[in-house]
């Protein structure tokens, strides 16, 4: 099991001119290194079946790679003798960086879909450094021993669990300082429950008039977070945009715009991790929806999707029951919403139809509840039918029509 814990820095001045100084170094080597090798790709490509009739051949060399280039960072640090002050792994850990990007450019990431042209780094976009490796037992106190760059200080709020071995440590660089993220490892693997000894399912819906929508009725509001903080970002935008560029101020402006939405971020994401929490702590499986994010961040909905933060919330949901040993499931979302529950029959309503109303056994829901259930039935492959269920449906059960009220 690898976890990540993540604590923030108190560098001093000193470390922090250090700092920012390795990130600039490490910046000019890594567009150095991608510069070669775009120079060795634009030099070497053409078609495969068509050569021009003039050309000037280049000097032939081989294809600049990973190996290649970590060659030559003993002969940079006799030319720049001052790169001799950044950790050996440090360095060739920027290399990986410049090898992953290329490799996603040319032939794409595991399933096969590339990524755009790398981008050279311009000032200040440098803003994290990986060591791979930090020794043992780094942590004193509220110190970490950082390799050839020596101890920092540390807010530890929460302690490394027993069992655990830290790995590797990256230092980020963000709009109010400096953190570290270590990544810990354990070899034990929690067992996960079987589908088929769950005691208590929950089937959730997610959506934009409610964050998420239970199988048993209950609902968790929804923050909406970027909306609420909207009109303050606006106005610090608006010093950013009339401020001139190179200016003190406009650093200053774009310094408390990036707190300002970085406050937004870890909100959000707080309320993620809260609300995973609560849905682990009372339910074994939690069911929810496979969502095309991607695409509806591209419709009308898309500031509030993306103010909803769905896909962080699943990925916090996903990993925090598998730490526990218990199940998350994604279902196909289609006609999740359309299908009855209680007997599967596929009851057409538009998007402005609030209730499910199935003419064919007479079930009565709320459409969002009814979309969970849906979802818990298609996880666990058989209909769920619990006590707070059975709460929420009509006065008189199921096949029985409501009574209306005058």
């Amino acid at each position: 099991m690898i976890l990540a814990y993540q604590y923030r820095l108190r560098l001093t001045k000193k470390q922090v001119i250090e700092m920012e100084r390795w990130l600039e170094m490490l910046r000019f080597q890594y567009n150095y290194l991608l510069a070669d090798r775009f120079r060795w790709y634009e030099e070497n490509r053409c078609s495969i079946n068509a050569c021009p009739l003039v050309c000037h051949l280049p000097e032939l060399r081989n294809n600049p790679d990973y190996f290649s280039q970590k060659r030559t960072l003993p002969q940079l640090k006799k030319d720049r003798p001052w790169y001799a002050d950044i950790h050996a792994h440090v360095l060739q850990d920027c290399v990986k960086r410049v090898d992953l990007a290329f490799k996603r450019y040319l032939k794409g990431d595991s399933k096969g879909k590339k990524s755009g042209r790398p981008r050279f780094k311009g000032k200040g976009r440098y803003r994290s450094l990986t060591f791979p490796s930090i020794g043992k037992d780094p942590i004193k106190g509220n110190l970490l021993k950082l390799p050839k760059f020596g101890w920092v200080k540390m807010i530890y709020h929460r302690p490394i669990p027993e069992g655990f071995k830290i790995k590797t440590a990256t230092i980020t660089k963000k709009a109010e300082g400096y953190y570290v993220t270590l990544s810990i490892q354990d070899d034990t693997i929690p067992e996960i429950i079987p589908v088929n000894e769950v005691s208590n399912p929950i089937g959730i819906d997610m959506g934009l008039k409610s964050f998420l929508i239970k199988s048993d009725g209950s609902e968790v509001d929804i923050p909406q977070y970027y909306r609420k903080a909207q009109k303050r970002l606006k106005k610090i935008q608006k010093a950013v945009s009339r401020s001139k560029k190179g200016s003190s101020n406009r650093r200053k402006a774009v310094t408390k715009l990036g707190k300002a939405h970085k406050k937004v971020a870890d909100t959000r994401k707080d309320f993620h991790f809260k609300t995973a929490k609560d849905l682990l702590d009372s339910h074994d499986l939690v069911a929810h929806e496979k969502l095309n994010i991607k695409g509806l961040a591209r419709t009308r909905m898309a500031k509030s999707v993306l103010d909803a933060g769905w896909g962080q919330f699943l990925s916090i949901l996903a990993t925090k029951a598998e730490n526990a040993g218990l199940l998350t499931i994604g279902v196909n979302s289609r006609n999740t919403s359309q299908n009855c529950s209680n007997c599967g029959k596929k009851v057409p309503k538009k998007l402005k139809d609030r209730t499910h109303f199935c003419p064919h056994c007479g079930y009565v829901a709320d459409r969002d509840i009814n979309a969970a259930k849906n979802v818990l039935n298609l996880a666990v492959g058989h209909p769920v039918r619990s006590k707070a269920c059975r709460a929420t449906e009509p006065l008189g059960g199921v096949g029985k029509k409501p009574a209306l009220s005058r």
